[in-house]
């Protein structure tokens, strides 16, 4: 009878999959067919630079996503649509772990669609597939964790305590604020049944190959002096300072999520902890957004705990919907779908870059700063190089750029090989590890400095020329450094100058 059983439910676990994997899909597409259409954001152009320089270790990140951009870089050369396409493939996947973990709690193929489209609709889950940034990554680990820990406790098998330590290894070399996460699940095997794998040696399995996993980075942080920490450590003090910190409970409801996808996750979190089995991932929610909320992190930082509670969410509310009249049923459905849908719509004309010119663009450009940092960077090396051939013979050969953030240090890097610019000499997180000029410059071409600082630390300068985009849009760039400087060199020594220019960014 149960062979028989398992015989008759394949088809509708393979229609179930279909349906899962055409939503992925849809949702690859929209990133393919859009993804071209500006240029690099300021982050990735950042990424891209540390990537033609592999190291176990930079100061703003782990390696893990500056690695996948150099397989990306020799699979796809320069490209936009082939760089970005990891964190399309990414995104895909959360969307398909997302509908697996509702069938696993019991959910059907409604709790499976419910689910798997409150995370292609969420706002932040939507971006995370219109760049190519570390927190793309993250969400899949958060999420591929998640389900992880579904298996195990719905099987009691203490072998998935290997595959969720493998996924933290690679969620700590991807991006350090997973221990949020990991303080989430230690907290949630302590407060429930779910300490009993606690003394299984494939639980500490798991603990040592996560640690294995992330022992490269451990040396490369205790070589640089752990210089991660003092970097997140000013980072962070600069959030809370310029208020980036403030609304982080109401950007969980805007931003992590779809509005009409409240009570879908609210709920899935209330079933999570009246359920024995499963109740360690309501801890899992509740530890990391409590360490959030008192250590005043971004509100996107929680966003991958979303896709759990969804599942779970989407699993109860089916089978509450289903003991509804049909006309009930319909109606909540409606509102349901129609409302995720619409709101998802109205900020994917936001987040997306759906078009190229004309009001959509304008509407996003608008309401959307990350997509007005696209803009801009090969016209500024363009003018650079113009600027480098208009120098005098004697300068114009050992000629160097200094740059002040790395958007301007990557987008010399990649973009100025065709002009041979050279190397940037760039004083900000990693690129201040690797850029110091052993033969002095014949002279600078700074950018990124403002009139106080160029006045400060250099000597004989003069504006040379405008950082200005040719699309009018006004951006960090055009707007905070607008001027290019040439000067003749630094006050001082280098080696005086190097001690005192060590930035974060």
């Amino acid at each position: 009878m149960t062979h028989e059983l398992t015989m008759q439910e394949t088809p509708s676990v393979r229609r179930d999959n279909f349906v899962l994997f055409a939503i992925a899909a849809a949702l690859a597409l929209v990133h393919v067919l859009t993804n071209g259409r500006y240029g690099f954001h300021r982050d990735e152009l950042q990424t891209l630079t540390d990537a033609l320089h592999m190291e176990w270790g930079f100061v703003a990140y782990p390696p893990f996503t500056p690695f996948l951009e150099k397989i990306g870089m020799s699979i796809f050369g320069i490209s936009l649509v082939g760089l970005r396409m990891f964190s399309v493939i990414a995104q895909s996947a959360a969307v398909i772990v997302t509908g697996l973990m509702a069938r696993e709690l019991g959910g059907a193929r409604l709790a499976q669609v419910a689910a798997a489209l409150a995370v292609t609709f969420a706002p932040l889950a939507m971006f995370e597939g219109t760049e190519f940034q570390y927190s793309s990554f993250d969400y899949l680990w958060w999420t591929l964790i998640a389900y992880f820990v579904i298996r195990l406790l719905k099987s009691d098998d203490p072998r998935w305590c290997v595959a969720v330590g493998a996924t933290l290894g690679f969620g700590f070399m991807t991006k350090y604020s997973i221990g949020f996460y990991l303080a989430g699940i230690i907290g949630g095997l302590a407060l429930t049944q779910a300490r009993k794998f606690l003394l299984s040696g494939w639980f500490w399995a798991g603990v040592t190959l996560t640690a294995l996993i992330c022992m490269p980075n451990v040396i490369w942080q205790v070589r640089h002096g752990l210089v991660s920490l003092h970097f997140l450590q000013f980072i962070h003090a600069r959030d809370v300072r310029q208020g980036r910190a403030q609304g982080f409970l109401t950007g969980q409801l805007w931003l992590c999520t779809n509005v009409f996808s409240v009570p879908l996750w609210f709920g899935g979190l209330i079933a999570y902890f009246r359920d024995r089995k499963f109740r360690m991932l309501g801890w899992m929610y509740v530890i990391p957004l409590a360490l959030f909320v008192v250590g005043k992190g971004r509100n996107y930082y929680l966003a991958g705990a979303y896709p759990m509670l969804m599942a779970m969410g989407g699993a109860a509310g089916e089978r509450w919907v289903t003991g509804l009249a049909r006309g009930w049923r319909w109606a909540v459905e409606g509102v349901y779908f129609t409302g995720l849908t619409a709101y998802g719509l109205l900020l994917g004309a936001i987040l997306v870059p759906v078009a190229a010119s004309g009001p959509l663009r304008d509407f996003a450009l608008k309401n959307n700063g990350d997509l007005r940092e696209e803009f801009g960077w090969e016209e500024l090396v363009a003018q650079v190089a113009a600027i480098r051939d208009s120098l005098p013979a004697a300068q114009r050969e050992g000629a160097r750029v200094l740059v002040g953030n790395y958007g301007e240090g990557g987008a010399i890097d990649v973009f100025g090989r065709k002009y041979r610019l050279g190397p940037p000499i760039m004083v900000t997180n990693s690129g201040w590890y690797r850029s110091f000029p052993t033969t002095p410059p014949s002279a600078l071409i700074v950018l990124g400095w403002s009139q106080r600082r160029v006045d400060e630390a250099f000597v004989g300068c003069r504006v040379a020329g405008k950082n200005a985009n040719p699309y009018g849009v006004k951006n960090e760039e055009s707007e905070d450094h607008p001027d290019i400087f040439v000067c003749d060199g630094v006050k001082g020594t280098w080696e005086e100058f190097w001690r005192q220019n060590q930035w974060y960014g």
